[in-house]
């Protein structure tokens, strides 16, 4: 019985472990505007990855809207996004993890240009 006992819990640990690893790492969307473009490059590096936000049926991501990402691993990147007025921002450094969701905010927009 104990046996069985412990099989059970290493079994619910390790399947609960894989569930975190297989959710795809998401983006959330905490700026006053709808993004229209989003672009992820390793921290520095200005290699602009596919624009994300062709992973939502729409094609843009609204305020407080959430967006699969794809195609990334976890790390530090620097994020362009362009949003519904024609305004382009990076975000440097923001830090994404396996499984987890990642937020932009208003207060983070400094690095823009229109």
């Amino acid at each position: 019985m104990r046996k069985q006992l412990i099989a059970a819990i290493v079994l619910a640990v390790v399947s609960s472990g894989a569930q975190a690893e297989s959710k795809p790492i998401r983006f959330w969307n905490l700026t006053v505007n709808t993004i229209t473009a989003l672009r992820m490059s390793p921290a520095g590096k200005q290699d602009w990855g596919f624009n994300q936000c062709k992973n939502d049926r729409d094609g843009t991501v609204d305020h407080d809207e959430r967006l699969r990402i794809t195609d990334v691993s976890a790390g530090r990147y620097d994020v362009k996004l362009t949003d519904k007025t024609g305004r382009v921002c990076i975000v440097h450094n923001v830090d994404v993890k396996e499984g987890a969701v990642f937020t932009i905010e208003e207060k983070q927009l400094t690095d823009c240009r229109k």
